[in-house]
């Protein structure tokens, strides 16, 4: 498009907003007053150079090629930078609407937010100082309120008159600066100066020349005026602020608004004498007090053009501390007293001693300390630098009396005269069933604040044939609970039982009753030995407990000929195992057999030889000379009886359940009766001890990891290990000592034959070779590249496939190797390190070998 394009496209849209003013003359460019546009003007400027292709950029240089003058271009771009800023629409512009009321010319009101003001200590502590510091609030003005009837019109305000009713109209005018606004075929009215009531009514007036029936005495015709975009105001801020000077304001702003915008009142700024001057004459004085504890904002008043704020310095501060709602330094008048400071100290705490204050203050010559009692803090007379100390109540009662132990309620009560134990007693609403009526203490507080014990007979001050006692301040009743002078009974049980432990005592116990408590034997119990284990009080003879012995069958009923056992407390039922119980035992034959796999362990004495006949022996593939047994060593921790138990129940459990809905009635209520033992606490193995070498086993592996730090990551405790059998002579000769008696998780390993030999450690290539029969040790060593410079091979050994291990043996300068058999295993170990000597050493060595010359040379004369 071209630049005559462009600059006809502006001219038109000119010659648009002349005919929507009226009230300039925009025939020609160059009258263009921006000033006195309206956001809604610009707006539309700005939509309609958008329609014909110009963006907003291009705008003032246009106008100012046809003849606007640079200031006003320049004020124009401004305009159409802040309304693209505060994203207002020319659409949302025209709607005349106070929630579209926008300020022209002038920076919005307050500080940037994101300075976070930042509060010293003092600061903090001035009352009030935090309001205009406070980032919650901003003291910005409304402007989206209905128009007030006392708003003063001034220069840059917009008007909008809408007449509606016979006739129908809309006007919407600027204010000139010569305070005029135009209406179209009236001509101008003056409004500058005057309220919007009077504006309204001299309008009315004018407007009556061309609406008659507009101020007639039953109009059909009616006018309204509202306030559009408002104009701003310049209001000089002076004194202690944190920010003098002037500030450009919207013209509804108030003093606080103002107050805001400059920072508030510095520490020496005073809050209460805050004075208003409107053409060199105060017009009011703000207390900020008033706003704070009354939220009165009638000192309050809205700013006009050229108004002057001053903020004097504060003439008396005064500080409180102590217990009150809000300590800090608060701003006194003079015909204030202390009553009034309280009052902004948010007055006393509960805990607060108000009977007197402490008031500190700098005379002419020194400090001074000055008493004002409760009745004269409406009198004293308060000076600057005065520190108000507010004193504590008494941390003790006048009339408090406590009562504790084996009564219903007991707690704090209060004393009246001539109060007694009786009395006390009953407001705790009498004693327990349990208490101890022979003797209670009664702590007295004596005048000294030592403590003072007064026996108490309660049975018979109860029953009244004991003299009753007369309570003082602060006096505290124990009556004591039978239970709490003897041990809390109970009887133990433990063995073969489900639930083993320690039980509450009844009167009455039984044996059974206790079997029944402990969940009834388990199937491990002797019924035919169960010990009952009582303690000797007072016997001299030596004897520590008397045992008793009863037979119980599985019903829990006592053999004829026993008699029932009545428990006292204390009491040790211990349930033995039975002499023929013994849970299963599990070995396992693994390799060349013919039934591999889990067998149990028979009788106690079964052997290698047995073992391997129940597998069918060895298979025509198997290195009878390479079969090992592996064992369990003592660091290996078996499961116990419950947890087997458990995880047995567990399979079951498994086994037994079905889809919803298909489990017989009698296989839902095993599968309860599984749950309910998988669930119970007795059965855990957390809850039950191992047997004293177990425990033992585990003391020992932590003095070992303890005993030593630096060892203690290298130790390993194996749990199992391979023991060295020889299967070809336990053949030959079952039963030998070669025949080694199985032990539960004993794994016999019985390898194909074996065509290698391995080497590891301290060789130049660790691998492994063929076997070849009659090759030595020292040729094998050769295949792996032979040894290395760090090879200690004096101590070099042979593991064989059996678990077997040889060692090198040395005689002066020969060395005799072990041979070698298929399946061996050459371990070439490395020589330790070795730290050099020292600077230190060398000379202490050679310190030693001069002294020893020295002495041998004397020696020899």
């Amino acid at each position: 498009m071209s630049i005559n394009i462009k600059a006809f496209s502006l001219t038109l849209i000119m010659f648009i907003i002349s005919i929507a003013l009226h009230a300039q003359s925009l025939s020609d460019i160059k009258s263009v007053k921006v000033d006195q546009l309206t956001d809604a003007q610009i707006a539309t400027i700005v939509q309609k150079a958008e329609e014909q292709g110009i963006s907003k950029s291009q705008i003032p240089a246009l106008a100012e090629e046809r003849g606007m003058p640079a200031m006003e271009a320049s004020k124009l771009a401004t305009r159409i930078n802040q309304l693209n800023s505060a994203g207002v629409s020319a659409d949302e512009a025209n709607s005349g609407t106070m929630a579209q009321r926008q300020l022209t010319d002038t920076a919005r009101i307050g500080r940037d937010r994101s300075e976070a003001d930042s509060l010293s200590e003092e600061e903090k502590k001035i009352f009030g100082y935090g309001l205009f510091h406070n980032k919650k609030l901003n003291f910005s003005p409304n402007l989206n309120i209905p128009t007030p009837q006392s708003y003063v019109i001034g220069t840059g305000d917009q008007l909008l008159i809408d007449i509606y009713g016979d006739s129908q109209q809309s006007y919407d005018l600027s204010v000139n600066p010569e305070g005029r606004v135009y209406i179209p075929n009236v001509g101008p009215i003056n409004v500058g100066g005057s309220t919007i009531q009077a504006a309204t009514a001299r309008i009315k007036r004018e407007l009556s020349s061309i609406y008659a029936d507009l101020n007639s005495s039953n109009p059909r015709t009616f006018m309204q005026i509202r306030l559009g975009n408002i104009r701003s105001i310049q209001v000089a801020m002076v004194g202690e602020l944190q920010n003098p000077g002037d500030y450009t304001l919207p013209s509804f702003a108030s003093v606080f608004n103002a107050l805001y915008a400059a920072g508030g009142p510095n520490r020496q700024g005073s809050f209460r004498n805050i004075r208003v001057f409107r053409d060199s004459r105060q017009i009011a004085e703000v207390d900020v007090y008033e706003f704070l504890m009354n939220g009165n904002q009638q000192q309050n008043v809205r700013l006009q053009d050229n108004d002057v704020i001053m903020v004097p310095a504060v003439e008396t501060r005064v500080e409180v501390q102590g217990p009150v709602r809000r300590e800090g330094l608060f701003e006194i008048q003079a015909d204030e007293d202390i009553n009034d400071l309280i009052r902004y100290a948010g007055g006393f705490k509960s805990e607060a001693y108000t009977g007197r204050v402490a008031v500190r203050r700098v005379s002419d010559q020194a400090r001074e300390v000055a008493d004002v009692s409760k009745e004269a803090f409406g009198s004293f007379k308060v000076k600057d630098g005065d520190i108000f100390l507010i004193g504590k109540k008494l941390e003790r009662f006048e009339n408090r009396v406590q009562i504790s132990g084996a009564v219903f309620h007991p707690g704090e009560f209060a004393l009246f005269e001539g109060m007694t134990v009786k009395d006390l007693i009953d407001k705790a609403e009498g004693l327990r069933g349990e208490a101890f009526l022979n003797r209670a203490t009664l702590y007295r507080t004596q005048q000294d604040m030592t403590l003072e014990i007064v026996p108490v007979d309660v049975k018979g001050v109860v029953n009244g044939t004991a003299q009753d006692i007369i309570l003082q301040r602060e006096d505290v009743l124990h009556i004591p609970s039978k239970y709490d002078l003897k041990e809390e009974y109970y009887v133990k049980i433990s063995g073969e039982v489900n639930r083993p432990g320690a039980f509450a005592f009844a009167d009455n116990m039984t044996v059974e009753d206790l079997v029944l408590k402990a969940g009834g034997f388990k199937e491990s119990a002797s019924d035919a030995y169960i010990e009952v284990a009582r303690r000797v009080k007072d016997r001299t003879n030596g004897q520590i407990a008397e045992i008793f012995t009863i037979d119980i069958d599985e019903n829990l009923e006592i053999d004829s000929g026993d008699e029932e056992v009545v428990l006292e407390p204390f009491d040790h039922i211990i349930i033995r195992r039975s002499p023929g119980f013994q849970r299963e035992k599990m070995v396992r034959v693994e390799g060349e057999v013919n039934y591999p796999g889990q067998y149990t362990i028979s009788t106690a004495n079964e052997r290698i030889s047995d073992l391997l006949k129940r597998a069918g022996g060895m298979n025509q593939f198997a290195y009878a000379k390479g079969a090992k047994l592996i064992r369990r060593t003592e660091y290996f921790v078996p499961k116990s009886d419950n947890e087997v138990r458990s995880e047995n129940l567990r399979e079951v459990k498994e086994n037994l359940v079905k889809e919803e809905g298909k489990n017989t009635e009698a296989e839902v209520n095993m599968l309860n009766r599984i749950d309910k033992k998988i669930n119970d606490k007795g059965g855990d193995i957390s809850n039950q001890k191992g047997l004293a070498a177990d425990e033992f086993r585990a003391e020992r592996v932590t003095d070992v990891s303890q005993s030593d730090s630096t060892r203690a990551a290298k130790v390993e405790f194996k749990t199992q290990e391979m023991v060295g059998i020889d299967l070809l002579k336990i053949l030959e000769n079952p039963g030998s000592d070669q025949d080694l008696i199985l032990q539960e998780g004993d794994i016999l390993s019985i390898p194909k034959e074996l065509q290698t030999i391995r080497m590891r450690g301290e060789v130049l290539f660790p691998t492994s070779a063929r076997f070849e029969s009659g090759k030595s040790f020292k040729g094998y060593i050769s295949k792996a590249g032979g040894f290395t410079d760090n090879a200690r091979k004096g101590k070099s050994y042979v593991i064989y496939a059996n678990g077997d291990v040889k060692r090198t043996k040395n005689f002066i300068f020969f060395k005799d190797y072990p041979k070698m058999e298929p399946g061996a295993e050459i371990i070439v170990p490395e020589k330790p390190e070795r730290e050099p000597m020292s600077a230190t050493n060398w000379i202490g060595l050679a310190s030693s070998l001069a002294t020893l010359g020295i002495l041998i040379d004397r020696l020899a004369e």
